[in-house]
């Protein structure tokens, strides 16, 4: 093995370690909620191998709990998700290379914070390689399904969120991966764009579609906006004297 694969492994372990050890509470509380609403240790631990979306997964989970048709629970959690096919498209650039089933099998392990990272990465200069993504991702995935059967083990021990404050975590978590983003170009007004959407949708439209509402309305603004504050104009070039 290379250098230069070694270096791309410990790099991703670090991070995706990382993403894991802050991911961790939301595991643990996906799993004793599926537990409390009905599902087994090993139905909870299914949903976290094959749907992979803690947001979506506790939507889900709430919506068995009311009897909720079907059709309704799967549009849902595609309305939570959404934000995946955004994250997608911006990653085109940096995927080029990948075949398709490369593509396939990273996406799939494709969350919130990796997408973060992997923009970090390219931002950077560094190429975003399978090795690297999968590398990423499987530090995460693996510990999250753990985490879903500690849970589940726990099961009322937790008791209601909202009493402990686990409940703010996952706002507070979001956040921060917004807040990374900060330097970019016209940031401020496609935040504040995507709240205001999000506020709105919530009021008039319901949860959670205003999750995917206002991710749209952040692109609308974003699409308007030009990329640089002020036009770069170039120097005036020396006059050029005709030859007499």
């Amino acid at each position: 093995m290379t250098p230069d694969r070694k270096d791309e492994i410990r790099d991703a372990v670090q991070r995706g370690l990382a993403i894991a050890i802050a991911a961790a509470p939301f595991g643990v509380l996906f799993g004793a909620i599926a537990v409390d609403n009905g599902l087994t240790i090993a139905e909870a631990a299914l949903m976290s191998a094959t749907l992979y979306a803690g947001a979506s997964q506790l939507v889900g989970v709430e919506l068995f709990n009311h009897h909720v048709a079907p059709w309704l629970v799967v549009l849902s959690i595609f309305a939570v998700n959404f934000r995946h096919v955004l994250y997608s498209a911006a990653m085109a650039p940096h995927v080029r290379h990948l075949t398709f089933w490369q593509k396939a099998t990273s996406f799939f392990l494709l969350i919130d914070p990796q997408f973060a990272e992997a923009e970090r990465r390219a931002d950077a200069g560094r190429k975003v390689t399978y090795l690297w993504l999968m590398v990423l991702g499987a530090s995460v995935y693996f510990p999250w399904l753990a985490l879903t059967i500690v849970g589940g083990f726990l099961g009322n021990l937790i008791g209601d969120p909202r009493a402990i404050g686990i409940d703010v975590l996952l706002p507070i978590y979001f956040m921060g991966l917004v807040l990374g983003f900060r330097s970019r170009a016209n940031w401020l007004p496609v935040v504040i764009a995507s709240a205001a959407g999000s506020i709105l949708a919530l009021h008039f439209v319901g949860s959670p579609w205003h999750v995917s509402l206002g991710a749209l309305a952040g692109i609308a603004i974003a699409a308007v906006l030009p990329l640089e504050s002020k036009a770069a104009e170039e120097p005036a070039g020396e006059p050029v004297e005709e030859g007499t």
